[in-house]
């Protein structure tokens, strides 16, 4: 069973990886990466500001505090638990692979940290946002979504290594705001 689990994630890889386009793999590298996301990010603490007006003080260190356990804790706890190379580390499939930018990342990719840290923060905003702006607010997801396809076109993650990130990512946004939303002065 595992195994049979293991090859549909390779042929479903192979088929993200397979539709590559010169014009699409420059997309994909600027949507795979860090700060192509700042303007955003901008745009989600405006977005915080106006809800939670000076508990902003408590929400910032929170999110740090989320991303940093998100980013580490998919290390620690999978990357270097589980050992799981990247596709792109995989001999018998280096030579199916599309890399769009040649890079291939470090050696183990169980669970995606980028699939993680978009989930969290995703999870994290959406519950404080949720009241004020409505199911626009699910927009938000469409982020984690694109970020995580992004890593598997670009030939760095697995399927499942996006949505296992994804699920811890989840987690750990909803426990974080939850416990933050518990210890601001102002509830919101």
């Amino acid at each position: 069973m595992l195994e049979a689990l293991k090859q549909l994630d390779r042929e479903l890889f192979l088929l993200i990886n397979g539709f590559n386009s010169e014009a699409f793999d420059h997309i994909m590298v600027v949507i795979s990466g860090k700060f192509s996301w700042i303007p955003f990010y901008a745009f989600l603490l405006y977005l915080m500001i106006r809800v939670v007006g000076k508990n902003i003080i408590y929400i910032i260190p929170a999110v740090v505090l989320l991303i940093t356990l998100s980013d580490q804790g998919s290390v620690i706890l999978f990357k270097n638990y589980f050992q799981r190379l990247r596709p792109c580390h995989e001999d018998t499939l280096k030579p199916f692979i599309h890399l769009a930018n040649g890079s291939c990342g470090g050696q183990f990719g169980f669970v995606s940290s980028h699939a993680s840290n978009t989930m969290a923060i995703s999870v994290f905003i959406f519950l404080f946002l949720k009241n004020n702006f409505g199911s626009n607010m699910l927009l938000i997801f469409i982020f984690p979504f694109i970020v995580g396809y992004s890593r598997i076109y670009l030939g760095i993650h697995y399927p499942t290594d996006v949505v296992c990130g994804m699920i811890f990512g989840a987690t750990l946004g909803y426990l974080v705001a939850i416990v933050t939303q518990k210890f601001l002065p102002q509830k919101i």
